[in-house]
């Protein structure tokens, strides 16, 4: 049977309006420049303007243009009087009655006499200049009642008196409202999202009181601490650099060679040796051909669907036996799901505490991303270098690299990888050119 469904390029459009205004869409071609204005389809903005007209007549004003306090409110103790003030439902009341009960928000126009903002003698006289009009140079039309004795209009208008006194690029705080009506379209004011950082929660000092051991006469406790400090820094140095070493060596070691290579392996790949290779029999790597399974008679088929007919209500049943114990044990699991999420927000909060009391210490030896704040370097002088005297004291340390360390501990830098400039791979290759080689 041919399809029913209408073909999408045979479909015709709409050649009046959904809302009364006549259009002209049926046009089958609109190529020419004379029938691009005539038969622009503006439905939608149609619908658009008098989506705006309802919300106008029903509420006074455009919705989008009111705050959240004029559309909302929440009733907390509700009204006893909702009832009697609703309007009653009637089934005698005619349709005109329900339209005419239907009040517009938007005022009436008012009828009466407004004052002219023209004064009786500019009446006067555009009432002479309209009645008795006399050409004078250019055809201009001119009173010989005017300042200048028959010359054009003198005074200033309207926008030259009203000058400066309304700035474009001013603020929405700054702008005044206009009295001619002309609206301003303001950028609507985005509120930042205020958020903690960690260098307000650090307590730590721009610059730290200097170890007691770092003395040109250090007492002798205050000597062996720093001493055993600077032991602990080495140490993990040295780890660091054994595990780098060790992966290297691995690294070393998975590498093969072009001698190296086994027939049938993939180049750069080895084959373990140690497992050993299971030869698959002869017999069994024969393809066996499975026998078609024999077509069912009808009382087999009904058979099968009756055992899965019983499957299926032994399965609903026990669902449903599985709903109604976890219907009777609501209470029990919103206390759980309840204790649950108290202890969730209590481990949180002990997290979120531990954190802070961390952070007042400063970041150092902390993770930020994919790099490091780097720990305070220990300076320390072995007991043969100590001098007792400042005549022959040895400036050590690096006061550069302290100021940019406390920086970093401090969270008013980010943490960085110094990067080393690399060597060039080519060689840069330099042509003379024959102009350049002709001298005197």
């Amino acid at each position: 049977m041919p399809s029913t469904k209408p073909d999408e390029k045979t479909t015709k459009k709409s050649a009046r309006s959904t809302l009364g205004a006549p259009s002209q869409h049926n046009q089958s071609s609109r190529k020419g420049k004379k029938a691009w204005r005539k038969n622009v389809d503006i439905q939608e903005v149609e619908e658009g303007i008098e989506e705006l007209r309802a919300e106008e007549r029903a509420a006074g004003t455009y919705l989008h243009k009111q705050k959240d306090d004029a559309l909302f409110v929440i009733d907390v103790k509700g009204d006893d009087k909702i009832r009697k003030a609703l309007p009653k439902f009637k089934t005698t009341e005619l349709t005109s009655t329900k339209i005419l009960s239907q009040r517009s928000a938007v005022p009436a126009v008012v009828s009466r006499k407004r004052k002219s903002p023209l004064s009786s003698e500019d009446k006067n006289r555009l009432l002479r200049i309209s009645k008795r009009p006399r050409k004078g140079p250019f055809n201009s039309v001119v009173d010989p009642t005017e300042l200048g004795a028959g010359s054009a209009t003198m005074e200033l208008s309207e926008a030259v008196k009203q000058s400066g006194g309304y700035d474009a690029w001013a603020p929405a705080e700054e702008v005044e409202e206009i009295k001619d009506g002309l609206e301003t379209v303001q950028p609507k004011k985005i509120k930042a999202p205020v958020h903690s950082h960690p260098r307000d929660q650090i307590q730590v000092p721009a610059i730290l009181e200097p170890h007691q051991g770092t003395s040109y006469n250090p007492p002798a406790e205050a000597h062996q601490e720093l001493l055993f400090k600077a032991h602990q820094q080495e140490e993990k140095r040295v780890e660091k650099a054994a595990k780098l070493a060790e992966t290297k060596a691995k690294m070393e070691q998975a590498t093969v060679y072009a001698e190296d290579e086994t027939p049938g392996v993939p180049a750069g790949m080895k084959m373990d040796e140690s497992a050993p290779i299971e030869e698959e029999d002869g017999d069994a790597a024969e393809a066996i051909p499975k026998k078609m399974p024999e077509r069912k008679t009808k009382a087999q088929r009904n058979k099968a669907a009756k055992l899965l007919a019983q499957k299926h209500a032994l399965a609903e049943k026990t669902r449903r036996k599985n709903q109604l114990a976890v219907i009777g044990s609501v209470k029990l699991l919103r206390r759980a799901a309840n204790k649950m999420l108290v202890t969730r927000e209590q481990a949180h909060a002990a997290r979120r505490a531990a954190l802070e009391a961390k952070l007042k210490h400063g970041l150092a030896g902390q993770r930020l991303g994919k790099h490091k704040v780097p720990e305070e370097e220990v300076d320390v002088q072995l007991g043969e270098d100590l001098s007792e005297s400042l005549r022959a004291l040895k400036p050590e340390g690096n006061l550069f690299r302290d100021r940019f360390t406390s920086l970093q501990h401090r969270a008013l830098i980010e943490p960085r990888v110094p990067v080393i400039p690399k060597r060039r791979k080519h060689r840069i290759i330099e042509y003379e050119k024959h102009a350049w080689k002709r001298f005197q």
